[in-house]
């Protein structure tokens, strides 16, 4: 299955999938933002240092919310000495946003793209482009909620 996408500056992207039920995505990525996820444990570490003895601390999910708010009044982060430990995976990669688009993000639907159900699980570089991996069964390998006759995630209900 191959189908092609036309962003706003009339750059085409196409978008093949193969059979490991992926996405190859190939087009012109020469002016593309590629983002990255954030990894706490240097910072979250360093909080719990900090800490050490008191009562109530932040779980590590309240952290990571808690180490981007910003105070409009006083123009400061809560916490800018944690903030600034927050480092990039720089081994993954979760956005894609060639300039004009589309713009591709892991947890995103791919029904826009043709794909109706698959879902963006991560993105691999491949030699013509990206490789969107997606989301699959973990028993039969079947991507967008479709399983296999013997997986054992389908079940057969029988009322009596």
């Amino acid at each position: 299955m191959k189908n092609t996408y036309k962003n706003r500056y009339g750059d085409e992207f196409t978008f093949t999938r193969d059979e490991n039920h992926d996405i190859l995505w190939e087009g012109n990525f020469e002016y593309c933002r590629i983002g990255m996820p954030n990894d706490y444990t240097r910072a979250y570490e360093a909080y719990l240092k900090d800490n050490d003895g008191k009562k109530s601390l932040m779980t590590l999910n309240q952290f990571k919310d808690a180490v981007h708010n910003y105070d409009d009044e006083t123009l400061t982060y809560d916490y800018p000495e944690y903030l600034k430990m927050v480092d990039s995976l720089t081994n993954e990669i979760d956005m894609i946003d060639p300039s004009g688009g589309p713009y591709i993000t892991r947890g995103m639907s791919m029904d826009s793209f043709g794909f109706k159900g698959y879902v963006v699980k991560d993105f691999q570089k491949a030699d013509t482009g990206m490789k969107i991996i997606t989301e699959k069964c973990a028993y039969c390998n079947q991507a967008a909620g479709i399983h296999k006759m013997g997986c054992e995630t389908r079940k057969i209900q029988i009322n009596l």
